[in-house]
């Protein structure tokens, strides 16, 4: 391994800068309520996943696999973005509304995946009062266009600014409805089980209610970051939480993270990625 490799992206890129913020945890789960809206995507999932059975497991492996694309070397990044596709590749599902068969490596479920994810991390940081401009939004969503091309997209077809994801929203829409699989997703992710070692202080008579309490209003302040045009497909689902209010609490809970110990909020695939960039600098002064 390259001991100065900094990978896709490096420390001068928004990526870097967009992606120290803790925030992004908020982001993800906003990403998974709009994905759930494209019936064919959430088709894909349902029938090729055990997220109900394991839906601390696969937000794991989900953040995982983004941490690499983001901080990984250059080989780490390429071997995830293989594994990926190889991944996709054996699977299939059946569309609920035409019976039709269909790959769900096609090219736009990928994008559709893509484009909310880093919608939604842009739209939710800028919202917690992350610094960013509007040359940083549309350089953010250039670069991730290397993060499309390691799931098999064609960057030249994916949106590159602002201005293209919202035509592309514009384009995507009709094709969007709330379906029973998107209602139960939804439902499921806004009160999920507790993750097993959570779980443990329960059974000897510890009360844990207020945890779950505090993770219902973080899953209703990403349903409230949603699009107005998704909120509208979701007919009110979830607290009724103002845009103007899921902004407030969004900023407060980013000042809470970034509040916390920095061994907590940065992870080991992070302070690696930072050291080789040091040495790296290091090497070219």
């Amino acid at each position: 391994m390259d001991s100065t490799d900094t990978g896709l992206f490096g420390p001068d890129s928004v990526t870097w800068k967009l992606h120290a913020e803790p925030i992004l945890l908020l982001a993800g789960l906003r990403s998974l309520y709009l994905q759930a809206l494209h019936p064919r995507a959430m088709a894909g999932v349902a029938q090729n996943s055990n997220y109900r059975r394991d839906a601390w497991g696969r937000l794991i492996r989900t953040a995982t696999y983004v941490g690499t694309t983001v901080y990984g070397t250059t080989a780490e990044a390429e071997e995830a973005g293989l594994r990926l596709r190889r991944l996709h590749a054996r699977m299939t599902a059946v569309d609920p509304a035409t019976g039709e068969r269909f790959r769900i490596d096609e090219p736009d479920l990928l994008r559709w995946v893509h484009v909310t994810e880093v919608e939604s991390f842009l739209d939710t940081a800028r919202r917690a009062g992350v610094p960013l401009d509007d040359a940083e939004v549309d350089g953010y969503y250039t670069e991730q266009r290397r993060s499309a091309a390691l799931v098999g997209l064609d960057p030249a077809t994916v949106p590159g600014t602002a201005a293209e994801v919202a035509e592309y929203y514009r384009r995507v829409r009709p094709e969007l409805r709330m379906t029973k699989e998107a209602a139960e997703t939804a439902l499921f992710l806004t009160a999920p089980p507790l993750p097993w070692k959570l779980s443990l202080p329960a059974r000897v008579g510890l009360n844990l209610g207020p945890l779950r309490w505090a993770y219902l209003g973080v899953a209703g302040t990403a349903l409230a970051l949603l699009p107005g045009w998704a909120q509208r497909l979701y007919g009110g689902l979830g607290l009724p939480t103002t845009a103007l209010s899921a902004g407030v609490t969004a900023r407060a809970l980013r000042l809470a993270l970034t509040a916390l110990p920095r061994d907590w909020r940065e992870g080991p695939m992070r302070r690696a990625a930072e050291e080789r960039a040091a040495r790296a600098a290091a090497l070219s002064d």
